[in-house]
Parts: C-alpha cells; sequence; structure tokens
C-alpha cells in the first residue's frame, strides 16, 4: 500500500529497527516487526454489539426501510405536494407495524419500551430523513408532549388514535421572534372563567409559531406552547391542546396556517406558521400534569418555583433531542458506508505498481479523510447507547433523583450537539471523498446533505446546547439548576469562592489520581504510552477540569471589577462553550473506552481497541495547540500522536469493509450504482 501520502508530521521521524533505515524500512514493515497481527473482524457478530439489547426493533425497521426503498427516488421525482403525501402514507403505514409507537403505553397500542423507541429511530435514519422527521414530529414531539405534560384524560383522549396516524398532529412550541428563548414565548392564553376556556392569541406578528412540522398540511390538532394568564397574573409557558382542523382538513375559524415554502432538504415535511386569534378551547386542553386551572380560576401547582416548573416540564420532552443525534449518527453510517466502499474499490493514478493503479483508499490521505470519522462515528455510537439507556431509566421511573435528571439533561444536549455537527461534517467529507460521483443525487449524498444540515439547529441550536452542558458544570447540577438563565448562572458562580469551584473541578485531585496510575509522576503526559487508555483519558479530563475552572476564575474577575453580568457572560462565552464540548468528548471517550474494555480478549477487541485509540488520539491532535499552550503535549510528543494516527489508519484499512459492513444499513438503503458497483456498466 503507498506510504508516502500520509501527512508531513507523521513521515517524519520513523523510529528504525535493528539492521533497517527510515529510508529502507517502510512504515508497514516498521508495524510487521513490532510483532502486530491483524484482526479478522466478525461483521454479524460486529452488528449484533452495535444494535444492542434492541436488535430485533433494528432489524424490523431495517425491513420497512427496503419495503419503502421506492421513496428515495419518490423524493427526487414527485411534486412537493405529491411527495409530502407519500411521506405522510408510508409514515401511517409503518405505524401499523408498531415501530413508531413503542415508547407509548401498551394499553393505547404502544410497546411500553422507550428504549426501543429510541432505537427504531434512530435506525430510521438509514432511509429518508423525511419519514424520519415526520415520524419525530407525530409520534415524538406532538406525541410525546401529550404522554409526558398530559394526565389521564388526556391519554385516553388521544394517545390510542395518534399511535396508529389515525390522528396527525403539530408540536407548536417554536416563533417567529423567540427559537431558543422559549420563556419569552408571545403566545398567550388566557382563562375566561364565566365560560371556563382558555383564548389563545397570537399578540404580534413575530408570536406566530413558526417552522411547524406536520402544520401546513396535516395536522388536526396543536400542541401550543403558551403564555397561561389567569386573573391579570402570568404563570409562565404552558402546553395546551389546540384544535387546528376538522376531520376534512378544513382549518378551523380563529386559526390562520401558511405554509413555509420550499425549505433547504425535508420537502416531504409540510413545515408551516400558525396564527391564533382569540381561539377558544376547553379548560381541559391545558396539558396539566405539572399545573392546572381550577374551574373557579384558581392557578395550583406542586412546583412553586415558576423558573423550576418550566425547566421540568421542559426536561421531561428531551427524549426528541436524544433522537436527533442519534439521527444524525446514523446517517454518518450511511455515508461512510458509501464513501469506504466507494474507496475500495475506485482506482487512481499508478502510484506503486506500474500498471494497476492504486485504491482510493490505499493512499494515506484518503485513509486521514474518513478513518477518524469512522472510528468517531464508533465512539458516538457507544456514548448515544449509554444516553438511551439513562434516558430509558429517567423517564421509565426507574431513576427518580433529580440530580441525576439535570445530568442527563445537559448529556443529552451536548450529545445532539456533538453528533449532529459530526453529521454535517462527515457527510461532506464523504461527498468529496467520492468526488463528481458524491455529486449525483442516486448516489444519495445530496439528500443526506440537505436533509440533515437542520439537525444541527432544531431540537435545540448546538451552540446554545453545549451552554446548556457548561450550565450544569458549574452549578455542579445544583438544585438551582432549573431556576437559572445564564445571567443567574453567572451569579451563582460568582457568588462562591472561586476556589471552591476549582476544588469542585478537582483539576488537583485529578493530577493526582492520574499520577497513581501512570508512570512518570510529574511527567506522565511525557512517559506514558500513547495506547494506553488511561493516558487517554487523562489528557480529556485534565482540560476538562482546567477549561472549567478557567470559565469559572474569568467569570468571578468580571463580576468582581464590577462588569455587568451579561457583558461578562458575552465576554467568556467561547470559553463556556469550550467547556461544554471537552466535557462531551471525554463523555464519548468514557464510554467507547468502558464498552471496549468490557469485550472478551479476541479479535474483535482489537480492532475496536484500534479504533477507540484513533478516535482519542485525533481529537488530542485536532486540539494540540490548547494540549501545547497548558504544557501537556511537547513539539515531539504531538508528532509522534500524528505517527500513530496514520498507523493506526494503516492497521484499520484492511478491515475497513468489514467495519462500515458491520452497520448493516439495507443495501436499497445505499442505491449508489456507480459508487458500489465498480466498475460501472
Amino acid at each position: 500500500m503507498a506510504t508516502d501520502t500520509v501527512t508531513p508530521s507523521s513521515a517524519e521521524d520513523v523510529p528504525a529497527e535493528p539492521g533497517g533505515t527510515p529510508q529502507t524500512d517502510t512504515d508497514a514493515q516498521v508495524e510487521s516487526k513490532s510483532g502486530y497481527r491483524q484482526p479478522q473482524v466478525d461483521v454479524p457478530a460486529l452488528t449484533r454489539l452495535l444494535d444492542g439489547k434492541y436488535a430485533e426493533v433494528r432489524n424490523l425497521v431495517r425491513t420497512n426501510l427496503a419495503e419503502y426503498s421506492s421513496i428515495l427516488e419518490d423524493a427526487e421525482t414527485m411534486s412537493t405536494d405529491d411527495f409530502r403525501e407519500r411521506v405522510k402514507d408510508v409514515v401511517v403505514e409503518m405505524a401499523s407495524t408498531g415501530q413508531t409507537g413503542m415508547g407509548f403505553p401498551e394499553e393505547y397500542g404502544g410497546g411500553g419500551d422507550i428504549g426501543a423507541s429510541i432505537a427504531a429511530f434512530e435506525t430510521l435514519a438509514y432511509g429518508d430523513l423525511s419519514v424520519l422527521v415526520k415520524v419525530g414530529v407525530q409520534f415524538g414531539l406532538f406525541g410525546g408532549a401529550i404522554l409526558q405534560l398530559g394526565s389521564k384524560h388526556h391519554h385516553d383522549a388521544y394517545l390510542e388514535d395518534l399511535v396508529t396516524g389515525k390522528l396527525m398532529g403539530c408540536f407548536a412550541m417554536t416563533e417567529s421572534g423567540h427559537g431558543s428563548n422559549v420563556q419569552a414565548l408571545g403566545t398567550v392564553a388566557t382563562y375566561d372563567v364565566a365560560s371556563q376556556e382558555f383564548v389563545v392569541t397570537t399578540t404580534h406578528e413575530a408570536a406566530r409559531k413558526d417552522y411547524i412540522g406536520n402544520a401546513a398540511k396535516h395536522a388536526r390538532l396543536a400542541v401550543v406552547f403558551a403564555q397561561l394568564e389567569v386573573a391579570g397574573e402570568s404563570h409562565g409557558v404552558h402546553a395546551f391542546v389546540v384544535p387546528v382542523r376538522d376531520e376534512d382538513g378544513n382549518v378551523l375559524d380563529g386559526v390562520r396556517i401558511e405554509d413555509d415554502g420550499r425549505k433547504m432538504g425535508l420537502n416531504g415535511v409540510d413545515n408551516g406558521r400558525i396564527w391564533f386569534d382569540g381561539v377558544r378551547i376547553p379548560r381541559e386542553n391545558l396539558l396539566n400534569r405539572f399545573a392546572d386551572v381550577t374551574p373557579a380560576g384558581v392557578y395550583e401547582s406542586d412546583i412553586e418555583n415558576p423558573n423550576r416548573r418550566f425547566f421540568t416540564m421542559l426536561g421531561t420532552l428531551i427524549q426528541g433531542r436524544v433522537c436527533v443525534g442519534g439521527a444524525g449518527i446514523n446517517a454518518s453510517k450511511v455515508a461512510l458506508t458509501l464513501a469506504v466502499k466507494y474507496a475500495l474499490r475506485r482506482r487512481q493514478f499508478e502510484a506503486t505498481q506500474e500498471d494497476t493503479e492504486e485504491l482510493l483508499l490505499d493512499y494515506g490521505m484518503h485513509q486521514r479523510r474518513l478513518l477518524p470519522l469512522l472510528a468517531r462515528t464508533y465512539a458516538l455510537h457507544f456514548a448515544q447507547e449509554e444516553l438511551a439507556s439513562q434516558l430509558h431509566d429517567v423517564l421509565s421511573g426507574v431513576v427518580e433523583d433529580e440530580h441525576t435528571q439535570r445530568e442527563l439533561e445537559a448529556r443529552a444536549a451536548g450529545t445532539k450537539a456533538l453528533g449532529t455537527w459530526h453529521a454535517t461534517r462527515t457527510i461532506q467529507e464523504c461527498r468529496e471523498a467520492c468526488g463528481g460521483a458524491g455529486y449525483l443525487s442516486v448516489n444519495r449524498f445530496a439528500a443526506l446533505k440537505a436533509d440533515t444540515d437542520v439537525f444541527t439547529t432544531f431540537e435545540g441550536d448546538n451552540t446554545v446546547l453545549l451552554q446548556l452542558v457548561a450550565k450544569g458544570l458549574l452549578t455542579d447540577y445544583a438544585s438551582e439548576f432549573s431556576d437559572m438563565d445564564q445571567l443567574g448562572m453567572v451569579r451563582f458562580v460568582t457568588g462562591l469562592a472561586v476556589e471552591t469551584v476549582i476544588e469542585r473541578t478537582a483539576v488537583n485531585k485529578l493530577l493526582e489520581r492520574i499520577r497513581d496510575v501512570l508512570p512518570g509522576g510529574d511527567e506522565w503526559d511525557q512517559e506514558a504510552g500513547l495506547l494506553d487508555p488511561d493516558y487517554q483519558l487523562a489528557m480529556f479530563r485534565f482540560r476538562e477540569e482546567h477549561v472549567v475552572s478557567g470559565v469559572a476564575r474569568r467569570l468571578k474577575r468580571g463580576i468582581d471589577r464590577g462588569m455587568n453580568p451579561g457583558e461578562v457572560f458575552s465576554r467568556v462565552q467561547d470559553h463556556v462553550i469550550a467547556a461544554g464540548r471537552a466535557h462531551v468528548e471525554r463523555l464519548v471517550l468514557e464510554a467507547f473506552t468502558a464498552k471496549t474494555a468490557a469485550l472478551p480478549d479476541g479479535d474483535q477487541k482489537v480492532a475496536l481497541n484500534l479504533l477507540c485509540d484513533l478516535y482519542a488520539l485525533s481529537a488530542i491532535e485536532a486540539d494540540r495547540a490548547w494540549f501545547m499552550e497548558h504544557g501537556r503535549l511537547s513539539v515531539a510528543r504531538s508528532k509522534a500522536i500524528s505517527r500513530e494516527i496514520g498507523s493506526l489508519c494503516r492497521k484499520i484499512r484492511p478491515i475497513a469493509d468489514e467495519l462500515v459492513e458491520a452497520f448493516a444499513v439495507p443495501r436499497e438503503m445505499l442505491r449508489s450504482p456507480d459508487l458500489l458497483e465498480w466498475p460501472p456498466a
């Protein structure tokens, strides 16, 4: 294989074996002399490992995807109106198989298993993503809001028809003027004690509900988030069930709906805008799990603090955020399957043999482009698996303590951010790695790029979500966590002695622990082996805890100087985002390391350890400037890491096909005859 195209830093100072020199020993020969033996990957066994406890569920979805594979072509050939109807029909037909209702209670026709519903949704991302998003809107957002925010009479009234797709609905939270800042929504629901009704009103143009999936065409009901006013007093944002169409599809009086129009992608989903002009709904249409209004107009809630009440309500809806992150990760698997398989078939230039052109994946740079992304996809998969398991336990009542729920909310936010950003980057790199062929619609990248791009902003803008992660870190998920906006977080942190914050992040304790498990004492970062998981985790943990304590110092310094808390936060916002990202990357590595450590010795474990090492070292290399600035990475060691990454890529290259094959993307979902059937006919 070619060895002369790896990045310059990885080609420097290749260690010579006895009897050889860097000029006469190739990298592959050096690796061979080290005693390394190439693992053999058992693809079905690896697929079973990836599918986990919900293998049967994932296989049901794969079967359904293959059956409806023609929808991939329909997306390119049908008119927008016709395609929307096609997507709706597919969603309803899939609902009849049970795959979309697995998270709902069995008494309403569901499967009673939240973890199964997440697994089904993630796997649906192998197919057309308009179908996936339509499923997410109907069963995740609309259905999830009624399930999690409503009481039994709401469940009895709506869930059975909702689960089958007979009753279509939408989730009307976002407004044109307020997206991420849900607490400032402008829609108002005023209680009329005389009629015992709520009157729902769009108070100004920027308060219109916008980008609402299912709204433009199919929804009969909307779960509307609005400011609740009772007897002239505002009680903050609550959710209401508001009819918007009759059974014949006619828009009801007082409701105005417009189509958002053609979008960058996902045009099988009917996004729309909704205005309410004094729409009256019964008092019982308030989703009242956490708060209610009596017939006499008395507001009641077991949660006295309005901010905590609001965040508790939103906290029950994080399943959608978890699902979107998983969908982004699975879309990355489709892109990598296509790009890796193409690179194992397509040849370009005569690099190592005179009469035979080289396979793309034999070029070091091509390995560098694709294989770290493959490793990161595996890492994110196992992190998502842990997150989904935690979500299942919390929403099922297995775990009920508030601290754990706050940690879960932060982890869901961070994993969604990293997973969807990874999808955007991976799909683009894979498209480029397939050259002009990747630009053809039949080869799937056009749809993958267009349809996943919005994943980075819906279910929470990724940058805002990382701020949520950092807020949890800085407040140690305290009971006050739910009551704080960004400025409250600044005041909370700066109200502590900065030494207390630093002590809680435990940088000093961490260094003591590191010295106990790694060789070299204070020089652990120079002496430990690069492939030692304790070293890799130590680097990630050191970065996270150093960045978090640094944010705390900067916040306190600004307040001590008399600066406005909002200005202080704005100045350190980049540092806050870095803290959130460092935290989530550490969680991802811990999940991957734990997964590999639990495997029995053998080739499968060797293969996954290669990927785990590649993920860890690639992340360190990508942030090497920070590690150097903070004295944890010398120039020589930085170069050694780059060399090791090149070596790992060469070791993974012979098993790359098996590693993407284990994703088990149905062949019908790949299409791409010119990529996969080489040479073309």
